[in-house]
């Protein structure tokens, strides 16, 4: 069953379970520009209503409720109803899954090990090569934060 039957099923009442997606299913649920911006804002700003996603966005409230229905029901955000108010959040560990997913089959010759082969780093522009180091010390930043944030818990 494709992922747009089984999220169809679950909005009709079949299933409310979130699920965690196939590789490329994933990827056509990231294949959404607006999608795709809803995690980046959710991820910059932490939980947010599905109002203030879709006036952040510049989309309708209704369009916002139903992006956000398929990213909770793919696994990449998770809501929790407090009263009327129901904030979503990006579900990192959802979201480091698919990271890893992608390093994995990524193009710059690394095999996922995060490393360019020594025959690409002899062909990569400067401009290239600062971009990846840049890429590389936000990541690293990222899993400092990370770890501090586990270790406080």
């Amino acid at each position: 069953m494709s992922i747009f039957k089984q999220i169809l099923n679950c909005l009709i009442g079949h299933g409310d379970q979130d699920m965690e997606l196939e590789p490329f299913e994933m990827f056509k649920v990231l294949a959404v520009e607006t999608r795709v911006k809803i995690l980046e804002l959710l991820k910059s700003q932490g939980p947010l209503g599905a109002k203030e996603i879709a006036k952040q966005i510049s989309i309708t409230p209704a369009a916002a409720s139903q992006h956000l229905k398929i990213l909770k029901h793919s696994g990449l955000v998770r809501s929790e109803r407090k009263g009327f108010w129901i904030p979503y959040a990006v579900n990192v560990e959802v979201l480091e899954k698919y990271r890893r997913l992608l390093t994995e089959i990524c193009t710059c010759g690394c095999q996922g090990k995060g490393n360019w082969k020594e025959k690409e780093l002899e062909k990569t522009s400067l401009e290239s090569l600062r971009r990846y180091e840049k890429d590389l010390q936000d990541e690293l930043r990222t899993i400092r934060e990370r770890i501090k944030e586990v270790k406080l818990k």
